[in-house]
């Protein structure tokens, strides 16, 4: 059976996102594409829809659609959604200064005259730049290196050097290639431990090549292990339990609200994503009952995905926190709205003995493309004190 409710939030997203297409359609043809000689309306709104909806067709045809066919939509899609968001941007503020213009007579007559083509070309290649910076800038991740002190014994560990990534997002267009590429970054570092703080995969799972992605797995090299938490889209693809499995195959232990005392040192404990409790029906365990059993005169270092709620960890005496999800906004300036929803969004956070370190990501979401913030392999040295 069909949800309603469902069907109705589906039908607005869809209505919203066409009228948003629409208008920079409109837009194109009226500043640009008009003064094409050899293109007419039909033959344009035609490949402009086909381009604009190609995300939305491969969301609900993967199992229609022959594998590279899939993919090349796919990809094709995500990388609009990137153009449609700065064409929405450029053309809405250009829109706004006519509003102002009519009333205040700002730019002379004649200059509104000749105004297009050019004004179009402009836009669009000041759109295309950015997209082209922000698919580059996604595809050269930096490592972040963060020096830490904890004020608790840790046996007789002196330091601890953790590598942590979160947001790979694996799966049609994030390949293994680009996997390859960050185990080798993180084996370099020479880390006593390596951490995946959720995300691993995107919703579409089964797109990834297994044997490939396990094989890269398995080349990770820490003495105290590889672990890993499970993120929103491996619940929202409804593979959670697939990913659990398919990661502790290839050597990654997935922790799901439980707690591993490592070397007799630390204590790192995993929490289920939030996301678990929507999709799932299952409330996750309170971190008070986490943290039943363990010895909290050792460090405690807590993975969870997203960064809320916050004042669990602190009044639980966690000492350091991993935590992603919010890819830093990924394409600017949606981190004006990230930094508002989270106490931290990205970066390095202290109150009192707590610590919080939240990643931009490794991968993306949606378009293969960053703005404002670089994808990241998270370099952390701890010290026991």
């Amino acid at each position: 059976m069909f949800n309603p409710f469902y069907i109705l939030v589906g039908g607005v997203i869809f209505l919203i996102y066409g009228g948003f297409n629409f208008y920079i359609g409109s837009r194109g043809w009226q500043s640009l594409f008009s003064y094409v000689p050899f293109l007419n309306p039909q033959v344009y709104w035609l490949l402009f829809w086909l381009i604009a909806l190609s995300y939305l067709i491969s969301r609900f045809s993967p199992k229609l659609l022959p594998a590279a066919l899939f993919e090349g939509v796919t990809l094709v899609g995500a990388y609009w959604l990137a153009f449609m968001w700065y064409f929405l941007l450029t053309i809405t503020m250009l829109d706004l200064l006519r509003l102002i213009d009519r009333f205040f007579h700002i730019v002379p007559v004649e200059v509104k005259q000749n105004l297009n083509p050019a004004l179009g070309l402009i836009v669009s290649a000041l759109v295309l730049g950015v997209v082209a910076y922000g698919a580059w800038n996604a595809r050269h991740p930096r490592v972040n290196h963060y020096d830490l002190s904890i004020s608790k014994q840790a046996g007789a560990l002196k330091q601890l050097h953790v590598v942590m990534v979160s947001d790979i997002h694996l799966g049609t267009i994030i390949h293994n290639a680009y996997l390859t590429k960050m185990v080798n970054t993180v084996n370099q570092l020479k880390p006593d431990l390596v951490l995946f703080a959720g995300d691993v995969f995107d919703e579409n799972i089964e797109s990834t090549n297994k044997e490939e992605v396990s094989g890269s797995f398995r080349k990770l090299s820490a003495p105290y292990g590889v672990y890993a938490v499970l993120g929103n889209h491996e619940y929202i693809g409804g593979n959670a339990e697939e990913a659990v499995k398919y990661l502790d195959e290839a050597g990654v232990r997935v922790l799901r609200d439980n707690s591993q005392e490592i070397a007799g040192s630390f204590y790192l404990i995993g929490r289920d994503d939030l996301s678990g409790e929507r999709i799932n029906k299952v409330k996750r365990k309170s971190l008070a009952v986490l943290m039943q059993g363990v010895d909290r005169s050792l460090p405690v270092i807590l993975m969870d995905h997203q960064p809320a709620h916050l004042e669990e960890p602190v009044e639980q005496g966690v000492d350091l926190q991993l935590s992603g999800h919010t890819h830093a906004g990924q394409l600017f300036p949606i981190r004006l709205i990230t930094s508002r929803i989270f106490e931290d969004d990205w970066g390095y956070l202290r109150q009192g003995n707590f610590q919080l370190i939240v990643s931009s990501g490794y991968g993306t979401w949606g378009p293969p493309v960053r703005v404002g913030n670089t994808p990241e392999v998270v370099d952390i040295t701890i010290s026991f004190n």
